[in-house]
């Protein structure tokens, strides 16, 4: 078997995953046939091709491949008389794909590669009516839903595939923007779902225990394996030490009973016996080395491919009613990787700050109100997806809230409120709400710009709240200020005593980041050019050295249009959006465009 891009790529199903499977080979440049019986599946399936081309392309590998061609055919004999590969998606119905296997064995070139997606059966169970010579050429290519999803599993057909079609495959779905794995050996939910059984069944086993609840075991998921800096299972284990992770194996099989030879006892025998113990080992461990870039990769191909939520606050252009204006806001979801931008929520009043919680799988935003002058401010969450919308604090409980930050381990968020001139923070179901620092009370204060509150980030570590300032419209006022995390003892949030000024004179302060690890603090600014209209930093490390006022402030880029939004992803790439409607993604100090329309964007997260 060779690839070819003459000969089609014939997809056997044209429902939910045949249709995606087609536009994943039409995205690497194939010709495509896809085949069902009903022409209304037919119809439907060319429609959803039509219309996520672009998405399938993004995820190729650039220069991407021109986009290929398709046909749609009802008739099986029609459609794979020349085809090089054939891959079914019908129902997982067992005699179903015997029957279809043996047509396309009848009826295809002696060369094509026969291939199931399904991941119910192996496909050595789908081959009674092919011929023997066909047999070294069928396996299993389980794809799962792409373009979300890009994984797929090979697997050899029992063990008779030849080596070469599973290498061929990988090289072919690589091209198609797909990341592929082999799974050599037949096997009974391929790797993955051997994977996933395994955590649901110990799951299953603490619930059932009573140990734990499910919230609690999400939140431990979260923050142990979802963070940036967390590692994947293999390389956790290599770190650990092998021999550590044994003894503590061992445990488990002396209390429960277990046979720990295909276990520990080949853990044993195969690395730790041979020296191999793990990463701080010139031998290494299940890895053989752990060069620095294996865990950079990963995390560099992790963020291109990790969603934005954004904030439209509502004013741009795309409202042609004014009136409209107040209820205009939206929550989007943008995909780098494929461009699309989707709307989450909408008819929000002036939405702000917005940050997501990974334990829990929602975001979290403020809006600021109708207006920034009716005192009608609040704060809400939603799933990831839109739904289960919630009020953390009602219209009117906060004046003009504006950034907002997580802190996911306490299940706390916290926000700036302008007008209201203050610090808050709340649990994430809007109890315990707080006030931390309350910069003046006075209503005939409330005009006074330099005593708004606008940006806000966490140094949970350390504990420290950072705050800005921003002062007047371009006045070169603003400021920025920390705090303990908590008021000290016996002292409120209007007069506390451990308030330490950073920085001041900027031009206007807006939203802050912080990279806790390298005490480096980020911030946009909304001042005039060329100072103005900025991303921001300060080495927090000379804090201790210097007066505040001497700390030496970074331009990492400049020339934004009214900037407000920024958020650090876990590689050090920066994200910024601002009032002109554009996306931008800032690394070493180099601005990538990734988005621009005619929205007003407020917010953003990853």
């Amino acid at each position: 078997m060779t690839s070819s891009q003459a000969r089609p790529v014939v997809v056997l199903g044209a429902g939910t995953l045949g249709r995606r499977i087609a536009s994943v080979f039409l995205a690497g440049g194939y010709k495509v046939h896809i085949r069902d019986p009903s022409p209304q599946a037919l119809t439907a399936a060319a429609g959803f091709i039509d219309t996520h081309r672009p998405a399938f392309t993004a995820l190729t590998p650039t220069p991407h491949p021109t986009s290929g061609i398709y046909e749609t055919f009802t008739d099986l004999p029609a459609a794979v008389a020349n085809a090089w590969l054939v891959i079914e998606a019908v129902p997982e119905i067992l005699e179903l794909k015997t029957d279809i296997f043996g047509e396309v064995d009848r009826c295809a070139p002696a060369d094509c590669v026969l291939a199931s997606n399904s991941s119910s059966y192996k496909s050595g169970l789908m081959v009674g009516k092919v011929g023997e010579s066909r047999k070294e050429q069928v396996l299993n290519m389980h794809f799962t839903m792409p373009p979300g999803i890009r994984t797929v599993e090979l697997m050899t057909c029992a063990g008779v595939t030849r080596g070469e079609v599973l290498e061929e495959m990988r090289g072919v779905l690589v091209r198609c923007g797909m990341v592929p794995v082999i799974a050599r050996k037949e096997s009974t939910g391929f790797i993955f779902n051997r994977l996933w059984a395994a955590i649901k069944r110990e799951i299953l086993y603490i619930l059932a225990e009573e140990v734990s609840s499910p919230e609690e075991i999400d939140l431990l998921w979260a923050n142990m394996f979802q963070l940036p800096e967390s590692l994947p299972p293999c390389q956790l284990m290599d770190k650990i030490g092998l021999t550590t992770v044994a003894l503590i194996e061992d445990n488990y099989i002396q209390e429960r009973g277990l046979d720990g030879r295909m276990t520990v006892g080949w853990l044993r025998e195969n690395f730790i016996e041979k020296g191999k113990i793990g990463s701080s080992c010139e031998k290494g461990g299940l890895y053989d080395s752990h060069p620095a870039s294996t865990t950079a990769s990963a995390q560099k191909n992790r963020e291109q491919t990790q969603a934005l939520y954004l904030l439209d606050v509502g004013l741009g252009s795309n409202n042609t009613d004014i009136t409209q204006i107040p209820t205009a806001g939206r929550i989007l979801r943008f995909e780098p990787s494929t461009g699309e931008m989707k709307t989450l929520i909408s008819g929000q009043s002036l939405p702000d700050g917005v940050d997501v919680s990974r334990s829990t799988g929602r975001i979290f935003w403020t809006n600021m109100g109708r207006a920034t002058s009716t005192h009608d401010g609040s704060v809400h969450s939603a799933k990831l997806d839109g739904t289960d919308i919630q009020t953390l604090l009602p219209p009117g409980s906060v004046h003009t809230p504006k950034q907002l930050v997580v802190d996911d381990g306490a299940g706390k968020v916290y926000f700036c409120d302008r007008e209201g001139m203050s610090v808050h923070r709340c649990n994430f179901d809007g109890s315990q709400h707080e006030v931390l620092v309350r910069t003046d009370c006075l209503p005939e204060n409330k005009g006074d710009m330099t005593r708004w509150c606008v940006g806000i980030t966490l140094d949970t570590f350390r504990g420290y709240i950072y705050w800005t300032q921003k002062g007047p419209s371009k006045a070169g006022k603003g400021r920025i200020f920390r705090a303990g995390i908590d008021l000290p003892a016996g002292e409120t949030a209007q007069n506390r005593t451990d308030i330490e000024l950073l920085l001041d004179g900027l031009p206007e302060p807006i939203d802050l980041e912080l990279d806790e690890q390298e005490q480096r603090l980020y911030w946009t600014d909304r001042g005039e050019h060329p100072l103005g209209c900025s991303l921001n930093s300060v080495d927090l490390n000379m804090s201790s050295q210097s007066e505040p006022q001497t700390l030496k402030v970074e331009v990492i880029a400049r020339h934004f249009n009214e900037p407000i939004g920024l958020k650090l992803g876990a590689d050090g790439k920066l994200y910024v959006v601002d009032l002109g409607g554009s996306v931008y993604r800032i690394e070493d100090g180099k601005k990538t465009l990734l988005w621009r329309d005619d929205a007003c964007y407020t917010g953003i997260s990853l």
